[in-house]
């Protein structure tokens, strides 16, 4: 028979004796300490017990005065008499119990039944209160059951029952170490995009395969690799890959797993994890999400909230920097806050390498898209191509959200595949939410949204800088009334003059609704708001303003304290106004310009709800700059929907750059559409 095959025995543990413990207490308290003998006891009354003696049926009497109870053993010849049982049913010393009312007369009763000859045997008397080993657990039971209660919470705060977590294990690293890279089934083959950080990656799997390639030159492997991006941009799944190419062990654990609520704890995890990766040398540890743990320490050490966790990050440092050279253990690790990091874990000897895992650009979002697609029945009308240009500022998860999106939907329709506008309408699901044309608005909401939308579409078609605008609907989706998309260029620098034009064409929704309604309303907020924080992000950041040029007041620490004065604020204040007026004025004369066109842009949005670029052409005609990005619009002929990324200079042109990749990336995905809110 195989192992396979083999019935599982349980493995013993703690638990077995903790049950035998209380079974047998169970029963010493039921028995009275005698059902272990095997005898067999049985109460009666007082009369019965005199009865039983005058007859010459007991054998001994044993009294306890505390209890003011007795115990008539009788006698082997007349077991049957008293219990209608045989002698080997009630055991050896079968007893009655018997509540008696005064010592003084049982002791004169059986006196006189002794010297009537009908009891010649013992009277004695106990003065304890049931079995001695009762008694004693019945005192200690308080205390037994706070022993009980503190292993049980220990327990199950340091991860419950088996293996190395338990009360005598809570120091232990929970660090799950897998020998064979087969075992996690992931190589580089399942890893698209991020070209330059595989490359890093890669040549840390062959200095744990060819470790004299590099050492016989003189040179040293590097001892850590921080991992840098936006969330969900595939540092876990590269980490999972070196795991499955390296062949070495690799042990996984997230920066949450070293925080405890015990002192010493996550001090004693870190040392007992690398502990283990010295004896498994060559191997790599990977700590997800590090920025828990190796937060940069308080600045001001009289607040004392954060000793423990401070001491968990100075063990780190510690055991980071104890290693010996090419030990063969390199550590890799992942956070999407390096910002927040202590500067002392990212100094080199620690973490030597920083790989930025940024967000896919056109040609990796296609990769990206060819491995989701793998396992989905798709038909010959999609095209990667298009989809990878209708998904600007997606990261890798948000790629095979789309993905997934896309398969739910045609299978909601019953389809056999999944087919291009399948897609389509997924990206729309996942950026502006799902559709609602069942929501209720008078003509005149209507109106005013068809007005709002068509001046975004009117104002952009006439600046050379706007992104070129694919669709305008005013169906409602999520909590947006209406949107303007548009094939954004993607653009590694800004221009002052592409800011402003985005500004101004931003600014075309609340100038159309003040023209030609006569009124403002709140469904302008969120253009408001980008607005604003692109003209902060243009005069405080990236230098573009006329009295405050070429400075940049970008504050890096984190503090709370801004870099300039109050006077220097009031300039700023001024010049962002003065900045917005000015294009907000500028979209206005564009209106005017084109009053006639649109307004039959609104009536066109009115009947239709959704139009799409060639329907603006129609009206206002061939738009006078053609982007590179309008001509691969063109080229695909018409569009049924797309997305919109506004250039990630927006709110703030450089200082984007500088901002969190966490923060940038939550922006990309806010700025989608162009009027989400209205």
């Amino acid at each position: 028979m195989s192992k396979d095959n083999k019935t599982k025995m349980p493995k013993f543990n703690m638990s077995w004796i903790y049950g035998f413990v209380i079974l047998a207490l169970l029963l010493l308290y039921f028995s009275d300490g005698d059902a272990i003998g095997g005898s067999i006891r049985k109460e009666d009354s007082y009369n019965n017990f005199k009865t039983y003696v005058n007859k010459g049926y007991a054998s001994k009497v044993v009294a306890n005065k505390e209890e003011s109870t007795l115990k008539m053993y009788v006698k082997p010849e007349h077991i049957n008499d008293v219990f209608h049982k045989s002698a080997k049913e009630v055991g050896k010393e079968p007893y009655l119990i018997v509540e008696f009312g005064s010592v003084e007369k049982l002791e004169t009763f059986l006196d006189e039944a002794h010297q009537a000859k009908k009891f010649s045997g013992e009277f004695s008397y106990e003065n304890k209160k049931g079995s001695d080993l009762f008694s004693i657990i019945l005192q200690l039971s308080p205390f037994l059951f706070l022993i009980f209660l503190y292993i049980f919470f220990m327990r199950k705060m340091s991860g419950g029952g088996g293996g190395s977590s338990g009360v005598f294990n809570v120091g232990k690293s929970k660090a799950k170490m897998y020998e064979n890279g087969g075992e996690i089934n992931v190589t580089f083959k399942d890893v698209a995009g991020q070209d330059g950080a595989k490359q890093e990656i890669q040549e840390i799997v062959d200095f744990l395969k060819k470790p004299g390639k590099y050492t016989e030159l003189g040179g040293k492997i590097p001892k850590g690799a921080l991992l840098v991006g936006p969330p969900g941009t595939g540092k876990t799944l590269l980490a999972k890959a070196v795991a499955g190419e390296a062949g070495v062990p690799f042990f996984s654990m997230s920066g949450s797993d070293f925080v405890e609520m015990f002192v010493g704890v996550g001090a004693s995890r870190v040392r007992d994890l690398f502990t283990k990766a010295k004896e498994k040398a060559p191997c790599i540890v990977f700590i997800d999400e590090i920025d828990a743990v190796g937060r940069a320490r308080s600045k001001n050490p009289n607040m004392g909230g954060n000793d423990e966790r401070e001491n968990t990050l100075n063990a780190l440092l510690t055991e980071m920097d104890g290693f010996g050279t090419n030990s063969g253990v390199i550590i890799l690790a992942a956070t999407n806050r390096a910002d927040m990091l202590d500067s002392a874990l990212l100094r080199a000897g620690r973490f030597d390498r920083q790989i930025h895992v940024d967000l896919p650009d056109l040609n990796e979002r296609k990769e990206i898209f060819m491995v989701h697609l793998r396992p989905i029945k798709t038909d010959s009308s999609l095209d990667v191509d298009l989809l990878a240009r209708q998904t600007p500022g997606f990261s890798g998860a948000d790629i095979a959200n789309v993905c997934n999106e896309a398969a739910l939907i045609a299978a909601r329709k019953g389809n056999d595949s999944v087919g291009r506008q399948d897609f389509l309408d997924a990206v729309d699901r996942i950026i502006g939410g799902l559709e609602k044309k069942t929501k209720v608005m008078t003509a005149h909401e209507k109106r005013t949204i068809a007005l709002h939308e068509a001046g975004h579409a009117t104002v952009s078609w006439f600046l050379e800088h706007a992104n070129p605008l694919v669709k305008v609907t005013i169906v409602p989706r999520g909590r947006a009334l209406g949107a303007a998309w548009y094939l954004p260029e993607e653009r590694q620098i800004t221009t002052k003059e592409e800011l402003l034009d985005e500004m101004c064409a931003t600014l075309g929704g609340r100038a159309a609704e003040e023209l030609f309604t006569g009124h403002i309303s709140t469904g302008a907020m969120n253009d408001l708001e980008k607005v604003t924080k692109s003209a902060f992000g243009m005069i405080a950041y990236a230098g573009m303003s006329d009295k405050l040029p070429n400075i940049c007041y970008y504050n890096n620490d984190g503090g709370f304290q801004k870099p300039y004065s109050e006077t220097t604020a009031k300039v700023m204040d001024d010049e962002i106004l003065k900045l917005i007026n000015s294009q907000y004025e500028r979209a206005k004369q564009l209106l005017l310009d084109h009053k006639e066109g649109h307004n039959q842009l609104a009536q066109l949005l009115i009947d239709r709800e959704v139009i799409f670029s060639e329907d603006v052409e129609k009206i206002f005609g061939k738009r006078p700059w053609v982007s590179r990005s309008q001509e691969i619009m063109e080229n695909d002929g018409k569009r049924e929907t797309v997305t919109d990324d506004m250039p990630k200079d927006t709110d703030g042109s450089e200082s984007s750059e500088q901002n969190s990749d966490a923060k940038e990336a939550e922006d990309k995905k806010e700025e989608q559409t162009e009027d989400k809110k209205f």
